[in-house]
């Protein structure tokens, strides 16, 4: 989370296993109505404490880029 406790953003560093590399990613969950960016108290709710529609959660994906990978092959001539 963010420190705060206030919102539903997960923040997971990156991590490298083996030769393969889980890049450093956000998950954010919302309302699927309004946006709104619920806390954990407000997950178990059945309507949004914002919009007051049925709660329908949307999960946001952030992916960080963390490398590049190296060049390789010939070049056109």
């Amino acid at each position: 989370m963010d420190g705060d406790n206030s919102s539903m953003i997960k923040v997971n560093a990156a991590v490298t296993v083996g030769e393969i590399i889980d890049p450093k990613h956000e998950i954010e969950i919302v309302c699927g109505h309004c946006g709104y960016d619920l806390d954990e108290s407000e997950l178990s709710a059945d309507t949004c404490s914002d919009c007051g529609e049925a709660l329908n959660l949307q999960q946001n994906t952030k992916i960080y880029a963390t490398s590049i990978p190296a060049a390789s092959g010939s070049t056109l001539v």
